[in-house]
């Protein structure tokens, strides 16, 4: 989807690094689908988010499934490797950010009460297409968030849960 309404501020690839960035990263736990990768890569350039964190078994750029969805966005939202999760998800936390699995469980908040404040910064976890975040990073989050599911599958493919969740967020931390 295009922003040609003039609606959202558009920006150019050279652009990204020095325009303000909605203070989210997505934190992919072993996200095993290079173009499900590439899909957050997309949307996470759709809402200008400060970055990803690749975890595990994700993927890196120039992969060719990630090259493939993520239509040029993955040269310029910036990414970060991660051996496991854990680190990344504790280096968050140690740099001041909020970390939030997006989960189904127990104690988790419904996404559409979510409402993150402008002056936080928060790290959203997506986990793996068949185990989802793993329990290691679920007992360490801030926050668990669940996106409310109607279907006999209770499932929802993680990239776009992204999109879902990049939403939610933008509605508080960009249109506040």
């Amino acid at each position: 989807m295009s922003s040609a309404s003039g609606k959202g501020e558009r920006i150019g690839a050279e652009s990204y690094s020095s325009a303000t960035c909605m203070p989210i990263r997505l934190v992919l736990d072993n996200v095993r689908s290079g173009q499900n990768v590439g899909a957050c890569f997309r949307s996470g350039d759709a809402f200008r988010i400060e970055g990803l964190d690749l975890c595990g078994i994700t993927c890196h750029p120039p992969h060719r499934d990630i090259l493939k969805s993520a239509l040029g966005s993955s040269g310029h939202v910036p990414w970060q490797p991660w051996e496991r999760t854990l680190d990344a998800v504790k280096a968050l936390q140690k740099q001041g950010w909020k970390v939030a699995a997006v989960e189904q469980f127990e104690c988790s908040t419904p996404l559409q009460e979510w409402r993150p404040d402008p002056d936080e910064k928060w790290g959203l976890v997506l986990g793996n297409e068949v185990r989802g975040v793993s329990q290691d990073v679920l007992e360490i989050c801030d926050a668990v968030l669940e996106m409310p599911q109607y279907g006999v599958k209770q499932s929802i493919n993680v990239s776009v849960c992204a999109g879902v969740v990049l939403w939610q967020a933008a509605l508080h931390l960009r249109h506040a």
